[in-house]
């Protein structure tokens, strides 16, 4: 399903009882924070989108924890529920799953490509309603936006559910991420591209070949497929748009901006315009991220805004982060629905990952598999610190084909009986995330692979392996027909 735009979607989170719209006076310092973290971490039936439409100096109003609900997240995406992401990318590969490397790379940039030929590619427009309102220049000033200051000690207001566009300097092909912005002044934000990013890579590049100024257009709001999107950890020089249209069934329009050669999508609610100095940097944050814990200030790029175009009743669209669960867990449960049959790709024997919230994505995997042979735990550990973003994972727990992952609970039940914390441990040091505070050296650091599955004889386990306790399927379809007579 394609929404027109975010006020489509607003409207069907409003038909279906998902939206709250707010109209007491708030602010957007701290106050909009922590009314939405209550809701976040409150009961699931209770967690609502919220539209605060009288905030504090300001005329637009702010919606947030749109896709901060499993169904939310769901419907953003054009299913009814996330595993549906899952059942239908495994459509768009060969049930027959390559075995070996080679074949599975071979395969898996056959399904990029049929992203691309499937007439799926962004289709550019003349006109777009973001381009109702222009300002340029002098006129440019980031504090009619009612940006938040999400926590106490964050270094200023910050811009979150961005939807940032760049390109190669050299090739000039699109990254689409998702980074916060920190506003400095009118006109200048931090450009929080960290150093395993596409967006840092261009700076990179840029750097290298003496390129002055890198073309930046920052979108907010849209089909929420496409705010979305920039939070998938695609392989590089692969255009997050056409995933995008792949998830709406339809191409991302774009448009021409107005200050810089580059495009934004034609649909947003707010489009801000500018360019990137690569040998410009200054310090960002402190920020209250999504590890629970305040990011200290680093220095980043600066992005100087030429330009802000907007509807002409604009919405503006934001997330927060902190302590788990926060909206962002739901949009990481997508990532890793969408993308568990590409992870099937390279590793086969995989049945199913679940990253718990208390992991905050790069902390903690479960991934449960077809167990074949001794030290296949171990190959499939090593194997997923290979794959892409991945490397970044601190620890990976590896289980049984039968044991659920998706229940952290039946998972750590199975993780605490089946280790011997003397040999079923991997240990070793690599890219760890930059916004990883436990690691001694930046980016680099130690990780933890667990073997919970059950050993044998070849695997040097010579006691026999016990009986997991299971009660009879006959007793149990019985007491199922005795229950509602039992009153309990």
């Amino acid at each position: 399903m394609a929404y027109k735009d975010l006020h489509e979607f607003i409207a069907l989170l409003e038909k279906r009882g998902h939206l709250k719209r707010i109209k007491t006076p708030v602010s957007s310092e701290l106050e909009i924070t922590e009314i939405t973290d209550r809701v976040c971490k409150g009961p699931l039936d209770k967690n609502v989108a919220l539209l605060f439409e009288n905030v504090t100096g300001h005329g637009t109003p702010v919606l947030i924890n749109s896709l901060g609900h499993p169904d939310r997240m769901a419907w953003a995406l054009g299913v009814d529920n996330l595993d549906q992401l899952r059942d239908n990318l495994a459509k768009v590969i060969d049930p027959k799953l390559p075995q070996g490397f080679g074949p599975a790379l071979s395969r898996g940039l056959e399904m990029l490509n049929a992203l691309r030929s499937m007439g799926l590619k962004p289709s550019l427009v003349s006109r777009a309603p973001v381009q109702e309102v222009v300002y340029k220049a002098d006129e440019v000033d980031l504090g009619c936006l009612p940006i938040l200051k999400c926590w106490p000690n964050d270094g200023g207001k910050f811009i979150t559910m961005t939807t940032i566009i760049s390109r190669d300097p050299l090739t000039n092909i699109r990254n689409v991420g998702m980074y916060r912005l920190q506003v400095y002044d009118r006109r200048t934000l931090g450009m929080h591209w960290q150093i395993h990013k596409g967006g840092a890579e261009h700076t990179r590049v840029a750097q290298e070949n003496g390129v002055e100024g890198i073309p930046v257009a920052v979108s907010l709001g849209g089909d929420p497929a496409v705010m979305w999107c920039g939070s998938a950890p695609l392989p590089p020089g692969i255009d997050e748009f056409l995933l995008a249209g792949w998830l709406r069934g339809k191409p991302v329009e774009l448009v021409k901006c107005v200050s810089q050669p580059i495009e934004a999508p034609a649909h947003a609610e707010y489009v801000i315009e500018g360019y990137v100095d690569p040998a410009e940097r200054r310090t960002e944050g402190p920020f209250g991220d999504h590890t629970g814990y305040y990011t200290p200030p680093d220095d980043y790029p600066v992005l100087h805004v030429t330009a802000i175009t907007h509807r002409k009743n604009p919405i503006y669209p934001t997330t927060i982060v902190g302590i788990p669960p926060m909206e962002d867990y739901w949009m990481g449960k997508a990532t890793e629905r969408l993308f568990l049959p590409l992870m099937k790709l390279f590793l086969g024997e995989i049945v199913d990952v679940n990253m718990p919230a208390e992991g905050v994505f790069h902390n903690l995997i479960f991934v449960s598999i077809k167990k074949r042979f001794p030290g296949h735990a171990r190959k499939v550990i090593n194997g997923l610190w290979g794959l892409g973003l991945m490397m970044l994972t601190k620890c990976i727990v590896i289980f049984d084909e039968h044991v659920d992952v998706q229940n952290t609970q039946e998972a750590y039940f199975h993780m605490l009986n089946n280790v011997d914390w003397a040999r079923d441990v991997v240990i070793q040091e690599g890219p760890t995330d930059a916004l990883d505070h436990a690691s001694y050296r930046f980016a680099f650091g130690g990780k933890i692979g667990l073997d919970a599955t059950a050993k044998g004889p070849l695997e040097d386990y010579q006691r026999g392996w016990p009986e997991l306790i299971r009660m009879d399927p006959a007793v149990k379809a019985k007491v199922d027909r005795l229950w509602g007579e039992l009153g309990l």
